[in-house]
């Protein structure tokens, strides 16, 4: 199986790609020209675009089962990024994956998606079009999973002790989650049948249960 990755070189992105190569997939990494890729997944397949056109997408698409997007606006100063990347930009990869009949996309979206009066939206009223973003995916044929993942933090020790809360749709409104965990939770997506066409809350902490995706699917009807 051959995984394509948007946002491949951002902080969640490349991590999305060692987890995917730790589980036996094969990986595309779809970067920038100016994206700077890790050491650790440098022997990857990458296409790099040249432009943002859906034309450039398809052929970076071409031949791969499944996608994660791990693509989001990063703070600057022009407001207008998050409208772009995480709303027209999703819509992009969608129809790019109906032109070349990819089916499977696990999109990293964020807790509090949707949501109007919150912090996040005071940089260019992101939590809105990252929900737009989301139903641009949902309004497909495609077979999507939306991850919410609260607050990302760098901790990459000890892990092994902070267990994932998985829930439903609005849900969960605060906490946080190592952007490793976010990373094989989209992995555990990929492989979990229980999790087509569900949007999936996470956050972790020590004094959660420790419990897997698709047991929390069935459990809590997510």
């Amino acid at each position: 199986m051959k995984v394509a990755i948007t946002g491949a070189s951002g902080k969640t992105g490349y991590r999305i790609a060692e987890e995917a190569i730790a589980a036996g997939y094969q990986v595309r990494l779809i970067v920038r020209s100016q994206s700077d890729i890790p050491d650790s997944v440098k022997g990857c397949e990458r296409y790099v675009l040249s432009d943002t056109n859906g034309i450039t997408l398809d052929y970076a698409l071409k031949g791969c089962d499944s996608l994660v997007i791990a693509t989001g606006a990063r703070p600057s100063i022009d407001l207008t990024g998050p409208a772009k990347v995480d709303y027209l930009n999703i819509q992009k990869q969608v129809e790019s994956c109906h032109r070349q009949e990819l089916k499977r996309i696990v999109l990293v979206s964020s807790l509090c998606a949707g949501k109007l009066i919150h912090p996040l939206n005071l940089f260019g009223l992101i939590l809105i079009w990252k929900r737009l973003g989301e139903r641009s995916l949902q309004k497909s044929s495609l077979d999507w999973t939306i991850i919410r993942p609260g607050g990302l933090n760098e901790q990459e020790t000890n892990l092994k002790n902070q267990n994932i809360l998985f829930s439903g749709e609005k849900t969960q409104e605060e906490g946080s989650i190592p952007r490793r965990l976010v990373a094989k939770c989209c992995i555990e997506a990929l492989k979990t049948k229980d999790s087509l066409r569900k949007i999936i809350e996470i956050t972790s902490s020590e004094e959660n249960p420790k419990t897997n995706m698709s047991k929390s699917i069935k459990k809590f009807n997510i």
